[in-house]
């Protein structure tokens, strides 16, 4: 294998394989590099550096700093919107938010399942790192975020800034997991999907409704997010609000129901557009409007139910229906209005993008995310040269411009890998032209024998700095 090529900022070290909880200095970086779960000590430089420097920055006065709104659907669909081309889902809100901003239509999900999907978002991390690619996190198992990663709330709140969840957290079923001990000052909502049991409804680490009555539980966790941006119009503010629908099983209230032409599931993503439109009313009547970048997304792609758009499966592969989802951005003094852009981007870049924005950077931290202001603002797309799209704990495929290489698919009960000389396409893989064929429907491979090489050379980069797992096998059941 050849050197390296530039990577944008995935990756801050040298080594290929790391054992855990090992660091090791990278004298290009001057950073330190961490294989899967973060340094504990590196955590807490972290957080006090970034103090520090809100102190040694007096200029940057609260009002200087923006309000950050994050809201995300769960299994919401690319197709499941108006704005992105449904026709029996009315969603006026968000399409509102597309057309005073910018609609991002490359968008990815680091995961195509809820937890692991979450930790990227919340870390800017891939989320192979973070060991959260083994199962959800569910009541019966120990998967959830570790205490030495660095969440943005954590980070955010560091710079100041009153941080809230409200909704959906999925990063550990256990108290002594729960947002209020990654950074988050409130905490309203439920600890897993809304399909796990027990399902307990919490304000803070008090259980308030045992079961959770979901009919209203879109209502309520708006009604929550309200509070919290009057609460605190006069201070910088880091508001996530997790829906916990269009997961299934699906529940609306009587005021909705049979409102769209999509059946339930329709009803149940209107409400969440009757939700963003509530933020929207509220941040313009407090004057907030110009210094509040709001932000919708969704964890995945669809499940059982919505659109997956133009795009080849679901919620569960790696393909781009599992994977490239919703993404808008609205801030009237920053972003001008109407935008959209084709450019890759991932859920892992939030991080980084906020925290840059509130005075701070990622410096001691091993980010793979980018800032991606520039691509809101003006349209310049990141600099780095390939996204990993991610199956469990092995890279499925690799995004660089308008291709993809795809080396790993479902069939039945069988894992087929295309990464191995016996496979039907190995040792190459598939590759896509998305711009031509966005359903991903033809190889061109035979004809793109460079891209191919490049972008095996990028993914042998990948699944060494990222222990990234290969499959033995063409088939592998």
């Amino acid at each position: 294998m050849g050197p390296k090529r530039d990577l944008g900022r995935p990756f801050n070290g040298e080594s290929p394989v790391i054992p855990q909880e090992e660091t090791c200095a990278d004298p290009s970086m001057g950073s330190p590099l961490t294989a899967r779960r973060g340094s504990p000590s590196a955590r807490r430089i972290f957080l006090l550096a970034i103090g520090l420097a809100v102190m040694a920055v007096p200029a940057l006065q609260a009002q200087d700093r923006p309000n950050f709104i994050v809201v995300m659907a769960d299994d919401l669909g690319y197709g499941d919107l108006s704005v992105y081309g449904s026709t029996l889902i009315s969603t006026p809100n968000l399409d509102r938010l597309a057309s005073e901003g910018i609609r991002l239509d490359s968008f990815y999900s680091s995961a195509n399942v809820c937890t692991a999907a979450r930790g990227g978002l919340l870390t800017g991390r891939y989320p192979i790192r973070l060991d959260l690619v083994s199962d959800v996190a569910r009541p019966t198992n120990e998967v959830h975020l570790a205490e030495e990663e660095t969440s943005l709330a954590e980070a955010l709140g560091a710079l100041g800034y009153s941080t809230a969840l409200f909704g959906k957290w999925h990063l550990g079923s256990r108290l002594e997991w729960s947002p209020l001990h990654h950074g988050f000052d409130e905490f309203y909502g439920v600890l897993h999907s809304n399909d796990m049991t027990p399902l307990e409804l919490y304000r803070g680490d008090q259980v308030i409704e045992d079961p959770v009555d979901q009919t209203t539980l879109t209502q309520r966790y708006t009604a929550e997010a309200l509070r919290f941006i009057e609460a605190n119009r006069e201070q910088p503010f880091f508001l996530y609000l997790p829906h916990s629908f269009p997961h299934v099983p699906l529940f609306v209230s009587e005021r909705f129901e049979g409102r769209s032409r999509a059946g339930l599931y329709g009803d149940v993503v209107e409400t969440i557009d009757w939700s963003m439109g509530q933020i929207l009313a509220k941040v313009q009547e407090l004057g907030l409007d110009e210094n509040t970048l709001i932000l919708f997304l969704s964890d995945n792609g669809p499940w059982f139910e919505g659109s997956p758009g133009p795009f080849r499966d679901r919620k569960g592969s790696s393909w781009e229906g599992g994977l490239r989802v919703p993404f808008m951005a609205r801030w009237p003094s920053r972003i001008p209005p109407g935008q959209v852009s084709t450019a890759a981007v991932m859920n892992i870049d939030v991080f980084p993008t906020l925290v840059a924005l509130a005075g701070g950077n990622s410096d001691g931290l091993t980010i793979d995310g980018e800032d991606i202001l520039p691509l809101l603002t003006d349209g310049t797309p990141p600099s780095r040269e390939a996204l990993y799209l991610f199956n469990n704990d092995r890279i499925a495929g690799v995004r660089s411009g308008r291709w993809k290489l795809v080396v790993e698919s479902f069939y039945r009960q069988a894992l087929p890998s295309f990464d191995n000389p016996e496979s039907y396409y190995g040792p190459d893989g598939l590759l896509f032209d998305l711009e031509l064929d966005p359903s991903e429907t033809y190889s061109y491979t035979r004809e793109n024998p460079d891209v191919v090489a490049r972008l095996r050379e990028l993914l042998l980069i990948g699944q060494g700095e990222l222990s990234s797992v290969v499959l033995p096998n063409m088939w592998n059941r």
